[in-house]
């Protein structure tokens, strides 16, 4: 068997579920990833792992070792062992974490949570199914039954007037992660998800979220097969569900309905080709802010004119007096030296490049102003200095009324105000820097 170094060393880049045990082999943490290399390796950045595994932590800082509010990290000498288990997609790593978490119950997942934690998800007993995201307690309320035989959908003997659900999922960890990984499958299998009856004229009509089941615009059968497509992902089924849907899309070639076997083939598409970006464009990985903790944000931008006078600023938000705002002391400006001519990208990686060398704060989170050429740019600085530190890019939309937000990691649930605030801030700093050499170039 690979010792726990010589696994952290081979670890994929792929996405995927990773397992924490100790020396009896118990599970003590249970964890998703994008990148099982980034993600693994960055609770062991800094920290001589021949110490932390033989317990020999006194005097470190765990802060200063890369730890932050991950509630492993704390337990991280217990850690003797890995297993990873590789998916496809982020989805699919977040469903089996969710129900790996379920059946060991690690007590790093899930010490110090009580039922309110949980959440769940119902389909209901309506003329047009839909999914239904519901905390424990509310789901008591309604369901008014054994929960545990409503989850395995053994409902025959109770009172079917109180059942409102026909399936049952759960429990997951966050209601925010599960309600996103449901806006993402309903854009493939599409369903109506409001309890009143709605018309063609309502807006998840019209951007295909609803197939429309009130106006006839879908048939019974092709509505069944949308939600049984979205219980299968949550069951951990989706090869069985491509196999079931490439002989559903042959056989309709069988009967000349090409038609209805593109949209099959669209969807088999849709299902093995989830990016990873969109899944975290959604913030499907989050952590709670604990305003407790000490909290660090810092947003990077570029400014120049056609290449000339490139500057690159650092602003800091954080927590220091109460609540999360400015700290001017901790700014930073850089005067760009390695890139020439119109080149953002480039600019912004030599910043980041030199900000790291530095033994400054680690933030608990990075805000770029730029796009996914950004965002991708910045992942590959941090996994060469082996950090992982959740990454958001701002950009302008098409529209310009709108911001675009690309997001990678366990981004920190804050409100979107403070992240356009700091977003604006690093813009500011950077023409303020930058107006300021131009002019000083004027004068000389």
């Amino acid at each position: 068997m690979l010792n726990l170094n010589k696994k952290l060393k081979y670890l994929p880049f792929s996405p995927g579920v990773y397992i924490f045990k100790d020396i009896f082999g118990k599970i003590l943490y249970v964890g998703k990833a994008g990148s099982l290399k980034d993600r693994v390796g960055s609770y062991f950045v800094g920290v001589d792992l021949v110490s932390a595994r033989k317990g020999q932590t006194q005097g470190l800082s765990l802060r200063s070792m890369g730890y932050g509010n991950r509630p492993i990290e704390m337990f991280i000498s217990e850690v003797k062992d890995l297993e990873i288990r590789k998916t496809d997609t982020v989805l699919e790593a977040y469903i089996l974490e969710q129900e790996l978490i379920k059946k060991f119950q690690p007590k790093c997942n899930v010490d110090g949570k009580d039922d309110k934690s949980f959440c769940y998800v119902a389909v209901t007993k309506e003329e047009w199914p839909r999914f239904v995201v519901m905390r424990k307690t509310d789901l008591d309320k309604n369901v008014g039954a054994d929960l545990a035989s409503a989850r395995k959908g053994q409902t025959q003997g109770l009172s079917l007037q109180k059942i409102q659900y026909k399936k049952i999922y759960g429990p997951y960890t966050s209601k925010h992660q599960i309600e996103t990984a449901l806006k993402i499958l309903r854009k493939i299998f599409p369903y109506h998800a409001r309890p009143q009856k709605t018309e063609k004229g309502c807006l998840d009509y019209q951007i295909g979220l609803c197939p429309g089941p009130y106006d006839g615009a879908i048939t019974r059968e092709d509505y069944q097969k949308n939600i049984r497509g979205i219980q299968m992902i949550l069951e951990g089924k989706k090869k069985s569900l491509i196999s079931r849907m490439k002989k559903e899309m042959e056989e309709y070639s069988r009967k000349h309905e090409f038609e209805k076997a593109g949209e099959v083939r669209n969807k088999i598409f849709a299902l093995q080709h989830i990016q990873d970006i969109a899944l975290m464009s959604y913030n499907i990985e989050h952590e709670t802010y604990n305003k407790k903790e000490k909290f660090r944000v810092e947003g990077y931008d570029i400014s120049n004119i056609s290449g000339k006078y490139s500057v690159g600023s650092m602003a800091v938000f954080d927590n220091s007096e109460g609540e999360i705002k400015p700290n001017k002391s901790q700014y930073r400006k850089f005067r760009i030296k390695t890139v020439f001519g119109a080149n953002d990208v480039g600019a912004m990686e030599e910043v980041l490049a030199r900000r790291l060398k530095n033994n400054w704060p680690k933030p608990n989170l990075i805000i770029l102003d730029g796009g996914k050429g950004h965002l991708n740019m910045a992942r590959k600085i941090l996994r060469n200095f082996h950090l992982e530190i959740p990454l958001v890019a701002v950009a302008k939309g098409l529209s310009r009324k709108k911001l675009d937000i690309y997001s990678f990691g366990t981004v920190p649930e804050i409100p979107k105000t403070i992240i356009e605030q700091v977003r604006d801030e690093a813009h500011r700093f950077a023409i303020t820097y930058h107006k300021k050499l131009r002019k000083k170039s004027i004068l000389d």
